[in-house]
């Protein structure tokens, strides 16, 4: 529990400091946020804003994670160390769209398939790695690796091969969800403060009854979302609205990177629809949207993703990142009630 605190602590800390230094060098140097045309207007007045705080964001959780373990007794495991490193390089990629967009003046980056090239290394690189010196279940799991028993349908052994193709799926679809899901001023930061803390729970939760849930590296792999939780608070301060700094790519594509990895590693990969229900709700809309545009020549939404239909229909953007927020906040609320649940309905210990 220490350890837990002491990730949450410094990482809140650092990020929250670092971010108020950053957003000081952003402003002398003048590095601010072009604004796409064709947007909600009234997002225009934010051109300018500087960008790239999920350098911050990054930095606060590695430094939280790193500093945890130096007076507890938890130790640094490869799935911890994997999982860090997976959400380092896809924050990479995310600065380098970052940067592209400040140089060119224009919120264009990287093209798209540079970018799913960039998040492909990083996602196949974290994959293998892990498969190869970790202990991961290759099962498809939904609330720990033998979720589903022999008789289901469901049950089924992925294997090496399979796991990192899964792996890989996860991992850029996740990051796709919050970088659709950074629109609004404290929107994907504030929602991902609910999903890191569900799970740290989760991963202290298998930690104390590993046994059950057979995730050898469990207790680093929750300092591991307390780090991502602080760090994600000490942002929401200065990103909350109006807000003083972005996240970018860098900071949105690290975090749906470590909300893959942490499920991958903790075996519930089938539950981070769950805990992350907004950012899967933000991408249908869009999936939706184009799909209905490109058939039938009509849009389902005002604009895509969602928060923006909601926007341009009257609500005030506050109003919006509020009600948003308190999905999340539900989502992972159901998600921990169905982790509980399937705990309680496992048959007790025989002494």
């Amino acid at each position: 529990m220490i350890a837990l605190l002491m990730a949450g602590g410094l990482s809140l800390a650092t990020s929250l400091v670092g971010t108020r230094y950053l957003i000081t060098w952003l402003v002398e140097h003048r590095i601010g946020q072009p604004i796409r045309e064709e947007g909600p207007k009234g997002h225009q007045t934010k051109a300018g804003t500087p960008v790239m705080g999920g350098i911050a964001l990054v930095a606060g959780a590695v430094v939280g994670y790193a500093f945890a373990h130096v007076r507890s007794r938890v130790v640094f495991t490869w799935s911890g160390i994997f999982v860090l490193l997976l959400v380092v390089g896809a924050g990479f990629v995310g600065f380098l769209d970052d940067w592209l967009k400040i140089r060119r003046a224009r919120n264009l980056g990287l093209n798209k398939r540079m970018k799913i090239a960039g998040l492909l290394t990083v996602a196949f690189g974290f994959a293998i790695l892990t498969v190869s010196f970790t202990s991961v279940h290759t099962t498809l799991s939904f609330t720990r690796h033998d979720s589903f028993g022999p008789d289901s349908l469901l049950h089924l052994d992925l294997g090496s091969v399979g796991w990192v193709f899964w792996a890989v799926l996860l991992i850029v679809a996740a990051t796709n969800g919050v970088n659709l899901t950074d629109g609004l001023d404290g929107l994907a930061a504030g929602s991902s403060v609910f999903a890191f803390g569900a799970f740290t729970m989760i991963g202290f939760w298998a930690f104390r009854n590993q046994p059950i849930y057979g995730i050898e590296h469990a207790l680093d792999l929750a300092v591991v979302a307390a780090a991502m939780l602080g760090a994600c608070t000490g942002f929401l301060w200065w990103n909350a609205h109006p807000a003083r700094i972005f996240m970018g790519d860098t900071g949105s594509l690290a975090i749906g990177a470590a909300l893959a990895g942490l499920a991958l590693t903790l075996s519930t990969a089938l539950l981070l629809p769950v805990i992350g229900a907004l950012f899967l709700i933000e991408t249908l809309s869009v999936i939706i949207q184009v799909f209905s545009f490109r058939v039938f020549k009509r849009r389902v939404f005002r604009m895509a993703p969602i928060h923006h239909h909601y926007e341009l229909m009257g609500w005030p953007e506050n109003a919006v990142i509020v009600r948003f927020w308190i999905i999340a906040g539900l989502a992972t609320a159901l998600a921990l009630g169905i982790f509980y649940a399937d705990f309680t309905s496992l048959p007790a210990p025989t002494t």
